[in-house]
């Protein structure tokens, strides 16, 4: 890693390791992603004023573990989220 990020791995890669813990006997769960169509997006927050609503110990924390980044606002579909 030549900046220290973290890296998603490539789709091989997960295939590859897939693989392997099946051939240590590990149960594998593959996630199925459906496509979900795109609601308006008109009328939404900006992004930023999203972020801010964070407490700054919790953007922190999400940094720390995940490195996450905030790259959009979307409206998701009711049907999409778990009950």
């Amino acid at each position: 890693m030549e900046n220290g990020a973290n890296v998603w791995p490539d789709e091989s890669a997960e295939v590859a390791f897939l693989g392997e813990a099946r051939a240590r006997g590990e149960p594998v769960v593959v996630a199925a992603v459906e496509a979900i169509e795109e609601t308006d997006t008109k009328n939404l927050p900006p992004l930023d004023d999203l972020v801010k609503r964070l407490p700054p110990a919790v953007r922190e924390a999400l940094d720390d573990l995940f490195r996450a980044k905030f790259v959009a606002v979307r409206r998701v579909p009711r049907k999409a989220l778990k009950d």
